[in-house]
């Protein structure tokens, strides 16, 4: 496939794989050959990617264990410490006086000196027959007095032997002694290989060469070099293995962490590594260096080497004037001179105009106290003055009059007003077309949507089969067009009047919730956050309260990685700049990335206590920056600053990532994957890092300084776990689980539950406008502040249970009124002040 564009191989896989063998047989020769061809080169990658991610994983479980293993030793280290101190104990006693080991010793020792007496004045040259004279006959006494004083001897320290065996024997002294070593060195690494055991051949298998070509991405090979080693000796059952390689030369394992080393080398055992701990030191870099990139697998999509990806430097220069000025980096008329040494100053002045704000404003700043002598900030606690009289009057009186309604029917009317059901169909022009493609398409929306498995679906709808709901849910859905169809009900939706009542849709909240699965299978993994296995159903919420885009994404991957590519990914008209996340959303490279596209993200913070504050830097270098009321923050002089030579140094790189991402040629996720994992061996992320250590810092004080700022960040990650809420109540079916573990169609099933959630939303919309425009010709005065208080996530009105009748899906509505004659003006102007706060700091 080479020299195929990916997008290609990509459509054609897709319609392969939605095509049985009966529909294949149709197409021309040509045609089923590229389009097998194409199936199979994604089936190979995907299969190569699970490798990388079971293994990956397999050992970032076994670590956990180990790590758990430690915990476990610390709880019962008293007990550990007496049994061996009472070991040692006895084992003392029968080597102390007047124990057995030293009364074998005395009498040894007296036996020894008769013989000796015996023996005295002779030497090694004496003849036979002076020995004989002089013994007088004695030989044999004297000879067995040695014996046996030697018998003694052994005897007494066979005691000793004896007593450690009744402890369980010298493996289990020294296993106990280790733990006890691991426990006082956080020393889990020990203890690794216990909890490998049996999946040591898995291990091996998965690492196979054979199965998966590994590679390094820089010129150190030193892991590499290692796993070969350790493939040559798997065969191995000894304690010890050599640790030199075939040509001679000792293994170098440099790249190890010093706890590691200790546990490899024996001092007593030079030129050979314990085997045990070398395997298990092997297979866990082997696992960071493919999550760091600093390790790619040949042939893979997701572990492939992604700077190769990136566009060349020559290819970047020719856009890079545009993209400056797009992204807000540089102005229309001086991106030509924006070079290396205009990105470090403005970022300097950035930092250094975030924190003159600051301190300038600390005085007035009434919620913000800094301790003088740690520099930890507090923040007063926000009380909010709860919704008003008038707003809730307005609540209670729309909730009253909203009509019942249907899903099916408010899945069919907004059908037939916004004409997403269009987006959908065969993915090839071969196949026959539906009879009723609306109909046939709003009752899988409506199944796929609520959750409800095909099959369960057709005993309660009428007219249709298990079998037909799942044939069309697979031939003529997929990612690419639910995507498109989200983006138009989002599009109708900007364009009601009512929704300026909520925002503007340039901001955006973006949060994840849990997902329970079907079984535990080798690519899941337990979320750190919600401590279970599943998934997390990832939204980009606008601040119109509709979504603009949906991703499914496995535990254990940071959903923050996830933050830009929703945003890359939206098609819709809503492009909104500002993005609100929790506090999973703050990462170091998001921050980074965020500022290189042209977004503007301003997290939940949580922990903000505990995150470091960097100094900026002084016009002249030899003074260090100092500040009046906020210098405490940024710790001692001297510590704490930005390498700003590295970030003008990698200007170049950082433009052709970054330019490369909007480009769609490497996707955010997976460098974001990359790059938060922290590899040591590679420029870019340190650039990265301190890029975001610059902007992590100015939104660190904004978020500080800013009391309005940090109430709309709070409203916005509250409005997307009520939209978490409101989707998981709409996606009612199979108790919320899950029931694919194919992670395409798992993706599926969230996008199907986005339109659906989307399509119910747009339609509460135009019943609320509708209400309020009847309550306008009923002499109401409606406040706009109010209307802003009134969600689109009402449910009260909708019926979503008993015989699901496809009656609706034949009514086509009367057009719908977008308009409504309320000025929102003034909700815009107090946007416009919070935002002009949230600048100045």
């Amino acid at each position: 496939m080479e020299g195929v564009a990916a997008g290609k191989i990509t459509d054609f896989a897709g319609e392969a794989d939605a095509a049985d063998a009966s529909e294949l047989r149709d197409f021309a020769p040509v045609k089923r050959i590229a389009l097998v061809a194409a199936l199979t080169h994604k089936a190979r990658m995907r299969v190569r990617d699970d490798l990388a991610t079971m293994f990956c994983k397999r050992v970032a479980t076994k670590i956990k264990k180990a790590k758990a293993e430690l915990e476990e030793i610390r709880l019962a280290e008293r007990e550990i410490v007496e049994a061996l101190i009472g070991n040692y104990r006895t084992v003392l006693k029968h080597i102390d006086e007047g124990g057995p080991a030293q009364e074998a010793l005395t009498k040894a020792a007296a036996m020894t000196a008769e013989a000796r007496q015996a023996l005295e004045g002779l030497d090694e040259e004496a003849s036979v027959d002076e020995v004989a004279t002089r013994l007088e006959g004695r030989v044999s006494p004297a000879v067995l007095s040695l014996v046996k004083a030697q018998m003694v001897q052994a005897g007494g320290f066979s005691a000793v032997t004896r007593a450690v065996d009744s402890f369980g024997g010298f493996a289990k002294q020294y296993e106990q002694i280790e733990k006890v070593s691991a426990h006082h060195g956080n020393f889990w690494e020990v203890l690794l290989y216990g909890q490998i055991g049996r999946d040591r051949a898995v291990m091996f298998g998965l690492a196979d060469n054979d199965k998966l070509k590994f590679t390094a991405t820089s010129e150190d090979s030193r892991v590499l070099d290692a796993l070969a080693h350790a493939q040559r000796h798997q065969a191995a059952r000894g304690e010890y293995i050599t640790a030199f390689n075939e040509e001679g030369k000792e293994v170098d394992i440099s790249f190890a962490t010093q706890n590691w080393r200790k546990a490899v080398v024996d001092k007593t055992r030079t030129g050979q590594f314990v085997r045990k701990h070398f395997e298990a030191m092997v297979f866990t870099a082997l696992a960071e260096e493919l999550r760091t990139g600093d390790v790619a697998v040949v042939g893979s999509e997701e572990y492939a080497d992604w700077s190769v990806q990136l566009l060349a430097w020559e290819v970047v220069q020719e856009t890079l004037g545009s993209y400056l000025v797009e992204v807000g980096l540089a102005q229309a008329g001086e991106s030509a001179e924006f070079d290396a040494k205009s990105f470090r100053r403005q970022l300097e002045d950035k930092l250094r105009g975030g924190a003159a704000a600051a301190d300038a404003g600390y005085p007035e700043n009434e919620g913000l106290v800094i301790d003088p002598e740690t520099g930890v900030p507090s923040l007063k606690a926000f009380r909010a003055d709860g919704q008003r009289p008038s707003a809730k009057r307005l609540e209670q009186e729309i909730k009253a009059r909203m009509p019942e309604r249907s899903l099916m029917g408010i899945v069919a009317r907004t059908a037939y007003w916004v004409e997403w059901w269009r987006r959908f169909g065969p993915p090839s022009g071969n196949e026959p077309k539906l009879t009723d493609p609306l109909g046939r398409y709003v009752i899988v929306t409506f199944v796929k949507g609520t959750n409800m498995g095909p099959y369960e679906a057709a005993r309660h709808i009428p007219g249709v089969s298990g079998h037909e709901l799942s044939y069309v849910a697979n031939k003529h859905f997929s990612i690419v067009l639910l995507n498109e169809a989200v983006a138009d009900l989002v599009n109708a939706h900007a364009r009601l009047d009512i929704s300026q009542a909520w925002g503007d849709g340039t901001a955006v909240a973006a949060d994840g919730t849990h997902m329970d699965t079907y079984l535990d299978n080798l690519l899941s993994e337990t979320s750190v956050r919600y401590v279970k296995p599943g998934g997390i159903a990832y939204h980009h919420v606008s601040d119109t309260y509709i979504a603009l885009f949906t991703h499914f994404i496995p535990c254990g991957v940071w959903e923050a990685v996830y933050i830009i590519e929703g945003l890359l990914k939206n098609t819709s008209e809503v492009q909104p700049t500002m993005v609100h996340a929790d506090t999973q959303g703050q990462s170091f490279p998001v921050f980074a990335l965020a500022r290189l596209l042209g977004f503007d993200l301003m997290p939940r913070i949580r922990n903000w206590k505990e995150l470091t504050f960097y100094r900026p830097s002084n016009y002249r270098p030899s003074k260090q920056t100092e500040y009046v009321h906020i210098d405490a923050l940024f710790g001692e002089p001297g510590k704490h600053v930005i390498d700003f030579d590295l970030i003008e140094s990698q200007f170049r790189h950082l433009m052709r990532v970054a330019v490369s991402v909007r480009e769609g040629t490497i996707s955010s996720s997976t460098l974001l994957k990359r790059l938060r994992s922290g590899s040591q061996k590679n420029a870019t992320y340190a650039a990265f890092r301190e890029v975001s250590r610059v902007i992590r810092t100015v939104q660190l004080l904004r978020y500080l300084t800013d009391a309005p700022l940090r109430r709309r960040v709070t409203a916005a990650t509250n409005e997307v776990e009520s939209f978490n809420r409101f989707s998981q109540w709409i996606g009612f079916g199979n108790r919320g689980v899950i029931a694919d573990n194919d992670p395409i169609e798992q993706e599926k099933a969230r996008k199907f539950n986005a339109l659906l959630t989307n399509s119910v939303i747009f339609h509460n919309a135009l019943d609320i406008a509708e209400i309020v425009r009847q309550l306008l010709e009923e002499g109401w005065e409606i406040d706009p502040e109010d209307l802003a208080h009134i969600s689109p996530y009402l449910t009260e009105h909708i019926n979503r249970f008993g015989e699901y009748s496809t009656h609706e899906v034949g009514i086509q509505p009367q057009a719908y009124d977008p308009t409504l004659d309320i000025d929102f003006t003034p909700l815009r102007e107090q946007d416009l002040i919070t935002a002009g706060l949230g600048q100045a700091a």
